[in-house]
């Protein structure tokens, strides 16, 4: 009778065990957080394009969770990350300038949006969510603009001044402060992500993923797993929102705008979903991409965006670095396909 709870015990720890190390830090990962906080000091020049890819990857990784690792398609995340920008804009310019607070405060009305909003993807396909988190992100959008008297309107959220990070760091010119309080906030909020998703509750989420009626089926509580994880993901596009308007000293419409969900989509696609640091990578290529891109070429930057996506999508992540496999040049010879 001992036999098949000895055998449970051994999954158990199998799988606890197996959790554990994919949790582990690798050394790589230590290198890449030390030398991104190292760059406001070596590209000092480029301190503000630091602060502004910190903040995109924090978003994108946002997405990822809701994406990557539960299988919920969006194109109304700029909702919770324009919200996340007003309510920190909003609280330094009415309440108190402090950006901590603000953060935390951005944070949480983020978060609560979310699970409001978590009820509009608990039922339908893929194409009724990604009409209903669009249609959502539409509908603040044009709140946003009729409530000119607080917002701004089309004019934008104006007035906005920053108080000292912790009281001690003043927001420069050069971006260097915004830079390492973006680097901060991104890296906290990563290792919140990072032990959520190898943590069991992770583990139900990819079962969702994969196979939503067999989640049921053993027993998950799928619909609280979805509010639940929703909810975060909300929380932390908001606070990726609150970030810029912070770092920036304005919230505009632009901070709800289609074009927030689709790039921040398009950043997963190039670093790759079901991977934080796919959103971190995705928000490097693409940011310095769109740079480099509309220097070069100021009105067809987005051409080249658009091809670039297309070969990826075409040829895969892995083979665009090895042009000699996509015409089936790298195949064995005899083998087959």
């Amino acid at each position: 009778m001992s036999a098949p709870s000895s055998s449970s015990s051994t999954n158990t720890a199998t799988y606890e065990s197996a959790l554990l190390r994919t949790a582990r830090w690798r050394p790589w990962e230590f290198v890449v957080w030390a030398v991104a906080f190292a760059l406001p000091l070596l590209v000092p020049s480029h301190s503000l394009l630091v602060n502004e890819i910190a903040i995109v990857a924090l978003f994108a990784m946002s997405l990822d969770l809701i994406l990557g690792y539960t299988g919920i398609v969006s194109l109304g995340h700029a909702a919770f990350f324009g919200f996340g920008a007003y309510a920190a804009a909003l609280f330094a310019k009415l309440v108190m300038p402090d950006p901590t607070v603000g953060l935390v405060f951005a944070t949480v009305l983020s978060a609560l949006l979310g699970l409001v909003a978590s009820v509009t993807i608990l039922r339908g396909s893929d194409l009724t969510r990604l009409m209903v988190t669009l249609g959502t992100a539409l509908l603040l959008l044009e709140l946003a603009n009729k409530l000119d008297w607080l917002t701004g309107g089309a004019d934008g959220l104006q007035g906005v001044v920053m108080g000292p990070v912790l009281g001690l760091f003043e927001f420069d010119l050069y971006g260097r402060t915004a830079a390492w309080y973006s680097l901060a906030v991104m890296l906290v909020l990563f290792l919140v992500m990072r032990r959520l998703v190898h943590s069991p509750f992770g583990a139900t989420l990819k079962a969702i993923r994969d196979n939503r009626l067999r989640a049921m089926a053993i027993g998950i509580p799928v619909v609280s797993r979805l509010a639940v994880i929703y909810t975060v993901a909300a929380g932390i596009a908001g606070a990726a929102g609150a970030l810029l308007a912070q770092t920036t000293g304005f919230a505009s419409l632009d901070v709800l705008a289609f074009d927030r969900s689709a790039d921040v989509l398009l950043m997963l696609v190039i670093g790759g979903v079901g991977w934080l640091y796919g959103g971190v990578a995705g928000a490097i290529v693409f940011k310095l991409l769109q740079n480099w891109l509309s220097a070069v070429t100021p009105q067809y930057w987005m051409f080249w965006i658009g091809l670039i996506l297309v070969l990826l999508v075409l040829v895969g992540r892995d083979r665009l670095l090895k042009p000699w496999t996509w015409f089936g040049m790298g195949k064995k010879k005899g083998g087959a396909a």
